[in-house]
C-alpha cells in the first residue's frame, strides 16, 4: 500500500521561523503600522505553510490579517474618539 504523505515536504527549521515570525507580525500589528506588519507576517505565514509547517503557517497568515484589521479599527477608534 502506498504511503499516503510521500508526497508531503517535511517540516524545515527554516519554515518553523517564518510561522513564528508571521505570529509575532501578527501581535505587533495590533498595536503598530497594521498594514505593513499584516501584510509581512501575511506573506511569512504563507512562505512557512508552503515551506512545510502547513496548520501553523496558515493559521499565522490568518492571524495577522485578523490583527491587521483589528489594529486598523482600534487606530481609527483612538483617532476619531
Amino acid at each position: 500500500m502506498a504511503d499516503m504523505h510521500a508526497t508531503a515536504r517535511p517540516r524545515s527549521n527554516a519554515a518553523r521561523i517564518c510561522t513564528i515570525i508571521a505570529f509575532v507580525f501578527a501581535v505587533i500589528a495590533i498595536f503598530f503600522l497594521p498594514p505593513l506588519f499584516g501584510l509581512v507576517g501575511l506573506v511569512l505565514g504563507i512562505v512557512g505553510a508552503v515551506m512545510g509547517d502547513k496548520p501553523l503557517g496558515w493559521y499565522a497568515a490568518a492571524a495577522s490579517v485578523a490583527g491587521a484589521i483589528i489594529g486598523m479599527i482600534i487606530g481609527y477608534a483612538i483617532l476619531n474618539s
